[in-house]
């Protein structure tokens, strides 16, 4: 059977007991029973059981970008509904509001009395649910800008992180070699150390994507 494997961060490779060929459509199936149709792609390496490990990307072209996107519109969509509630308790927290803004004070031993105590309660209680479902739709809201912005990155669980990396290695090292000449100002002792970090880091991912992704 075949079945997903990480094989580095955000990567998840085709683990198999047989050969495959490049461009062969193949199913994998997740440790939840569920199972996807896979384009493989390159053979990156055998498992300690012996297993071929294959980097893959999904029939349906669903992606790590996808993934996110979907994620981003079911926050977007808990977070309007949470608001629509807020709105909605607030506006009947506004029960007999021509009443209450005459000032009457509560009329003690009167037949008023327990309708009065009641009718502010209410409107408490409804205040209070009012502001805790805008709590809850901002933290929606805000987590749902999370993943927008993971619907724009790109990973290398994708083929199209070889391309970018390699533009990302030429702008690191252009960066680097300006910083070493002079032409451009060296913001702080390191920033020489720092950006040939950036190169090496960089140029670690673009090896990974080409094993994975190169022709």
């Amino acid at each position: 059977m075949n079945v997903y494997s990480k094989y580095a961060p955000n990567v998840f490779v085709a683990k198999c007991p047989e050969m495959h060929q490049k461009g062969e459509t193949i199913t994998l199936t997740t440790k939840h029973g569920k199972e996807h149709e896979c384009i493989v792609f390159n053979l990156v390496g055998r498992a300690k059981d012996g297993s071929y490990l294959y980097s893959i990307v999904r029939a349906d072209g669903f992606n790590s970008q996808e993934y996110a996107k979907r994620k981003a519109e079911k926050l977007e969509g808990y977070a309007a509904n949470a608001a629509s509630k807020s709105n909605e308790a607030w506006q009947a927290s506004h029960e007999g509001r021509e009443f209450l803004s005459l000032g009457e004070p509560i009329k003690i031993g009167h037949h008023s009395e327990r309708r009065h105590r009641a009718l502010i309660e209410r409107n408490h209680n409804r205040m209070h649910k009012s502001v805790e479902l805008q709590r809850k739709s901002d933290d929606y809201a805000n987590r749902a800008k999370y993943w927008e912005s993971k619907a724009k990155t790109i990973n290398l669980s994708m083929p199209e992180s070889l391309e970018y990396y390699e533009f990302k290695l030429e702008e690191a090292k252009e960066r680097h070699a300006d910083i070493k000449s002079g032409k451009v100002e060296r913001y702080h002792s390191f920033s020489l150390q720092y950006a040939k970090k950036e190169v090496n880091e960089i140029s670690k991912k673009l090896n990974l994507a080409r094993k994975l992704w190169a022709e």
